[in-house]
């Protein structure tokens, strides 16, 4: 039983006093962090402020079982919260009940944690690597944006009917701003400017909670609510109830596209900042074992009153900063969020919402990063254009029309750069090396001989361009009769590469040209075996290597 715990906790071996001061401090600071952010986010997903706080408890706990880092802080954050909204917001009218939205965002949870935990079984971790982060980093952009347009409506008290798009939700703010409260205004900037001067100077004091009761103070002391503020109102104390969701087949249907993309965008969150935490503390994290516990914490989520969670890169930062060392940091944190729902509810009464949305406003900024873009373009302009592109898309079309667009692109220069291998004629430099004539002009070639090389694994989409490109260069050196192909970056063949380079050599060898291979992989040479090539005579197709090649071809 011992060694079974040690398997499923690893850090449970070397667990020690400072390792639990550690982690207690670290739960703590993060459930101050936590509290408010809930609130904030579930407000942005179109729910009850108290529903942030219920996602905030079982799933943090579910996740501390079978999730592999350490330190990740799970629960909501603000993309998923709005990609949350986006996903009922056509399927509920404006005075929708509030039991009616939660149990969709149930349901929600329920989906989300199946995919990931099938995912997880499946050991489909593979796939985060078919969504660019080219278009991760556009979306979230885009999505931060959106998320700050949103919560103009509790900041300026105005009504917004909602959208798919941020120019739609801006084009709506414009058209109503006549119309907003001078001092819910107030109150909002007042709440904002305080948390953007911690983050410029980087207190490492939650700034949040003195801010949070001074606003409450504020508005209890002058009576502002009969003024026109609005507040959170009373929020209803006690745990999360065991609730099984309203689940039909419809629903399903109708949830499921963004089901999807809340699984691919929460994984890849949670995953980029467990694996850069786990690099730093020299640990190991398993992808599929991540979609497992953020499987089960969804589960969990959707099955406790809760909504969509993921590990988050603010909180799960300030959780490492603090002190935590391993997941019991997330059980105080979750027991004191806890501990809130059943003392400290009948605090947030008189919260004011422009203060919750200065919150969220302030959380957003660091998604929306241009200098991403701008590193990108350096690097590699491709992807620049993908971030651009999916980040126009989800600004002017929505979140779900925005990332297919960019996972559709990303996925459409793969296939054209694979499509269209780098192929390279070489020519020799010094004594034992081949480059590239392209970036070495003046190296040394045969008029008889014609050495190439291609650089990646040879395919049906691929086949025709190599062999248009190898002919193109027989046709600019007529006095060739022998063509050498370095073979050594070809990883891979199938049997349509195959037969397509056997008719070329069949063709060409009618035409005087001999074709010899260098550097095939121990791969490729079975598939190639498979069609015949043994019986080429001489073995001239498995030579080791260029030189050994040039030493055994005879001179035209």
């Amino acid at each position: 039983m011992k060694e079974q715990l040690f398997a499923l906790w690893p850090w449970l071996r070397t667990y020690s006093r400072q390792d639990l001061r550690g982690d207690s401090l670290a739960g703590l600071v993060v459930a101050v962090m936590l509290v408010p952010q809930a609130m904030a986010y579930a407000m942005l997903a179109g729910l009850p402020p108290v529903y942030g706080l219920y996602a905030a408890t079982v799933p943090l706990l579910a996740y501390a079982l079978l999730g592999t880092s350490r330190q990740l802080a799970v629960g909501p954050v603000a993309i998923v919260s709005l990609l949350v909204a986006d996903a009922y917001a056509g399927q509920i009218s404006a005075g929708a009940d509030a039991a009616m939205v939660a149990g969709l965002a149930a349901v929600l949870a329920l989906l989300v944690g199946g995919i990931q935990i099938a995912l997880g079984l499946c050991r489909a971790g593979f796939l985060l690597n078919f969504v660019s982060h080219a278009v991760v980093s556009g979306f979230t952009a885009a999505g931060a944006i959106m998320i700050a347009i949103s919560q103009c409506q509790h900041l300026l008290r105005i009504r917004l009917s909602g959208g798919h798009s941020a120019l739609a939700l801006a084009l709506e703010v414009l058209r109503n701003s006549a119309d907003t409260h001078l001092p819910t205004l107030a109150i909002g900037l007042g709440a904002g400017a305080m948390l953007l001067l911690a983050r410029c100077k980087r207190w490492r004091f939650p700034v949040t909670l003195p801010v949070i009761v001074a606003a409450i103070l504020l508005v209890w002391g002058f009576n502002l609510e009969e003024h026109g503020v609005r507040s959170v109102g009373v929020v209803p104390g006690g745990l999360p109830a065991w609730r099984w969701p309203d689940i039909s087949g419809d629903r399903i249907r109708q949830l499921l596209p963004s089901a999807l993309m809340i699984v691919f965008i929460g994984i890849m969150e949670s995953v980029a900042v467990a694996k850069w935490i786990a690099t730093r503390e020299k640990y190991r994290i398993d992808a599929n074992r991540e979609m497992l516990g953020l499987g089960l914490a969804n589960v969990a989520g959707g099955l406790f009153s809760g909504y969509p969670v993921t590990g988050g890169f603010s909180r799960t930062a300030v959780n490492y900063q603090a002190g935590a060392r391993t997941p019991l940091a997330a059980v105080f944190t979750a027991a004191l969020v806890l501990l809130t729902l059943l003392v400290l509810t009948p605090v947030f009464t008189h919260l004011p919402n422009a203060v919750l949305a200065a919150i969220i406003m302030v959380a957003v900024i660091g998604l929306i990063d241009f200098k991403e873009a701008r590193q990108l373009f350096k690097v590699k302009p491709a992807d620049g254009w993908t971030f651009v592109l999916t980040f126009l898309i989800t600004l002017v079309f929505g979140m779900d029309k925005g990332l297919l667009a960019g996972i559709a692109f990303s996925l459409l220069l793969f296939i054209l750069r694979s499509a269209r291998p780098r192929m390279s004629v070489l020519g020799r430099v010094g004594e034992h090396e081949f480059r590239d004539l392209r970036r070495y002009p003046d190296a040394a070639t045969r008029p008889w001989l014609l050495i190439l090389r291609c650089e990646a694994s040879l395919y049906f989409a691929n086949a025709g361009f190599v062999e248009d490109w190898i002919r193109a260069q027989l046709a600019q050196r007529p006095a060739v009769r022998w063509v050498l192909l370095d073979m050594s970056g070809v990883n891979d063949i199938d049997g349509v590469a195959v037969s397509m380079l056997s008719d070329l050599m069949e063709n060409c060898a009618a035409a005087g040209v001999q074709f010899a291979c260098a550097g095939m992989k121990a791969a490729v040479r079975d598939v190639v075996k498979r069609a015949g090539w043994d019986e080429i005579p001489g073995g001239r197709m498995y030579y080791p290597n260029l030189e050994q090649a040039l030493a055994a071809l005879p001179p035209a």
